[in-house]
């Protein structure tokens, strides 16, 4: 079948119709239909295609599409000859489709011109024109591709990613069966982009659009492509792209500079195209800080959101909520706003980016709900922007046939292998937890929207169910490659020392013996408020080895992530949106229980989910033998989730056991505690009788019952 790919074709919106219903019916063609779609950098700036079909059967089919009932046969030669040219040098100038010096693409061009009332007369018959589906079939049927060995690798280079895989050259590996060599192959066999990435990429709506995806789905890559194809379609337009992790910066910098050139020849303008920090100061740039610097309101600091918000990690959504309140009319000043890591950050800055868009509000939005770092979770469209003066939301998100679509789920993972997604979520949840669930999704469909098959039972409140993975959702070869032992290890130690001085011998292994290089290595402390003195002492102890190591954020631009020769150590905040081949999650005890456990576990899946391949969760006492046995549990039955699916008030009793607190609360908790086990210990030393509180006695009961 034909996976089509609707981009920007408002000047020939009819005909492009046209031709997407004929190849939607088609059922013996395997491959994509792109329209306006790819755009070709040229040292003219870029150069758009009206249609492209990319198929097994017929190669590359360029389609010039005429909108009318009229033309001229210039128009029909000089079209045909323009975008055979400038597509064969594309595509030439990759080896991977080149056999010696021919190339191994069938690349083939006609006009489709449904509307046309006469072709044109003295048409050579190299130039074929098509006015009838009937022709056009004909057409199909005499164009056949005899190499199609060559499709993965044609795909990869219309969608760009080659460009991607470039900087990921693994030239030194010198072992087969090195961490290296199988980390080579991983990276070569994730070579395109599926048909949910593409349609994110390419279809753009005139509104709001929203992309929902696991963690390792390609989210971050996806906006930066769409950045790069809105500007090249576009470039009159001010486009913004924004994110709570700050060293996501550099990363869509990268990519957008790179598929911009692609597209365009040359870097964006970047004048035009802005990677803006959510909140910003006087300093730096970012979406918060120019909305009050425009409206002439008040800037509020991270001190002073500390002073406004209820509760600790919800201080940019208080300042954002703020400047709603006091701007009563907004200017608007951007075209286009991609929001990527949307789960952290509440409607009001939603709503900030909206109402300093340009109208049709063109505002895409990505999210994963499990990785936000709190007890956040997204709400609906109509409860985030809000209702019209009539009842009706401003913003409903529908995916009609033959358009655009508005809501994409993308629901294969590529980073994270079967067994690994499926844990995190099982300790992430609290699947097999002995205390029981710790949070669950209002809406059970979420599950297999995310790529999850119900093995046994129903998605119902109450009844008992049995979800996992499977291959197309989860591809085999990033499991493949090392046995499931070495894929994911739980450790427990016996103390600190312990666990740091293994911590450092593998990673000594690692570069010495297993051909990974230090980007490759990612160490993540869970508690954020005591990495800094938590990472020191792993870290001196590599010095002492020879090997330098940073702690992201400091002694460098919090921007940068990954330095040049140095093993990374970071926060859980900072690793949000990257990723490394090895991960280290250490003082993973500290994410086992106590209060706040859903944003602990939230911590705890966010980390695990930054490998994309081997992942080791390490900690010491009780606490992590808890964890441990969690994880043996999921991996004794095959890596399968199973349990009761909570009813609602059995969910909302979850959201208030484990629920984010305050300063005050937990202040005023751990002081109620202490009496309790005050009392407790008075009772069962007879220092004091129950029957001098039995009137008390008798309200706990019923306030427990």
């Amino acid at each position: 079948m034909v996976n089509v790919i609707r981009g920007d074709v408002n000047n020939k919106p009819a005909s492009s119709r046209r031709l997407a219903n004929y190849f939607e019916s088609k059922r013996d063609i395997t491959g994509s239909l792109y329209l306006g779609y790819p755009i070709i950098g040229t040292s003219q700036g870029g150069y758009p295609i009206d249609a492209l079909l990319v198929s097994k059967e017929h190669g590359v089919v360029i389609f010039n599409i005429i909108e009318g009932t009229d033309t001229d046969i210039n128009i029909i030669q000089n079209g045909q000859d323009e975008s055979f040219n400038k597509l064969e040098s594309k595509l030439k100038g990759n080896t991977n489709l080149n056999k010696g010096r021919k190339l191994m693409v069938a690349i083939n061009v006609v006009t489709f011109a449904p509307t046309l009332i006469n072709k044109p007369n003295n048409l050579s018959e190299d130039y074929i024109v098509v006015t009838k589906e009937a022709e056009l079939e004909d057409y199909l049927n005499f164009q056949h591709w005899e190499n199609s060995q060559y499709f993965e690798h044609l795909n990869s280079v219309i969608q760009a990613i080659t460009t991607i895989r470039k900087r990921n050259q693994r030239n030194y590996v010198k072992r087969e069966d090195s961490r290296g060599a199988k980390l080579k192959r991983l990276e070569d066999s994730i070579a395109n982009l599926d048909h949910d990435q593409s349609a994110a990429v390419i279809e753009t709506v005139e509104g709001v659009q929203r992309i929902r995806g696991l963690a390792g789905s390609g989210k971050t890559i996806v906006l930066a492509l769409k950045v790069a194809y809105l500007h090249a379609k576009h470039p009159d337009w001010n486009i913004a792209v924004t994110f709570n992790t700050r060293s996501l910066k550099n990363q869509f910098k990268h990519f957008i500079n790179t598929f911009a050139i692609e597209q365009i020849g040359e870097e964006p303008d970047w004048e035009k195209v802005k990677i803006i920090h959510a909140w910003g100061n006087p300093l730096i740039e970012g979406i918060y800080y120019e909305v009050c610097k425009r409206h002439n309101i008040e800037y509020r600091d991270l001190n002073a959101g500390k002073q406004m918000a209820r509760l600790y990690g919800q201080e940019f959504d208080a300042v954002c909520e703020e400047a709603l309140d006091k701007i009563s009319g907004f200017e608007q000043y951007f075209d286009a706003i991609l929001i990527d890591e949307a789960q952290d950050f509440s409607k009001h800055f939603l709503q900030l980016c909206y109402n300093i868009l340009k109208k049709p509000k063109r505002l895409i939005y990505a999210y994963d709900e499990l990785q936000s770092l709190s007890n956040k979770t997204m709400e609906s469209p109509a409860e985030i922007f809000g209702n019209d003066s009539y009842g009706n939301p401003y913003v409903k998100l529908q995916n009609k046939s033959g358009e655009p679509k508005q809501d994409i789920i993308l629901e294969k993972c590529y980073r994270n292998s079967r067994p690994l997604l499926t844990s995190a979520h099982a300790l992430g949840f609290g699947i097999y937890r002995k205390g029981g669930l710790i949070q669950m999704f209002d809406n059970a469909e979420l599950w297999t929207d995310i790529g999850y098959e119900i093995e046994e039972g129903n998605l119902e409140d109450g009844k008992p169910v049995k979800l996992a993975r499977n291959e197309n959702t989860s591809p085999k070869f990033l499991e493949s490659h090392s046995d499931i032992n070495d894929l994911i290890m739980f450790k427990s130690f016996n103390n600190d020392h312990e666990q740091m001085e293994w911590l450092v011998n593998e990673i000594e292994k690692n570069i010495g013996e297993d051909e990974l290089k230090y980007d490759d290595i990612m160490i993540i402390h869970c508690n954020p408020l005591t990495t800094r003195s938590a990472v020191g002492n792993p870290r001196a102890l590599l010095k002492d080895r020879g090997i330098n190591s940073k702690l992201t954020g400091v002694a460098s631009s919090p921007d940068d992530f990954f330095g040049d020769k140095e093993i990374t150590f970071t926060g859980i905040y900072r690793a949000k949106g990257n990723e490394a081949a090895m991960v280290y999650v250490i003082n993973a005890h500290e994410c086992f229980s106590g209060s706040e456990l859903a944003r602990k576990r939230n911590i705890l899946f966010t980390a695990i989910t930054r490998s994309k391949a081997w992942i080791r969760v390490l900690g010491y006492g009780e606490d992590m033998r808890g964890l441990v046995q969690e994880f043996e549990e999921v991996k004794r039955r095959n890596f399968v989730l199973g349990f009761t699916y909570p009813t609602d008030n059995e969910r909302k009793n979850m959201n208030v056991i484990n629920r984010d607190i305050n300063s005050k609360e937990r202040e005023n908790i751990t002081k109620q505690r202490k009496k309790i086990k005050e009392l407790v210990q008075g009772l069962e030393t007879g220092a004091i009788q129950k029957e001098d509180f039995q009137e008390e006695m008798e309200k706990l009961k019923d306030l427990i019952s």
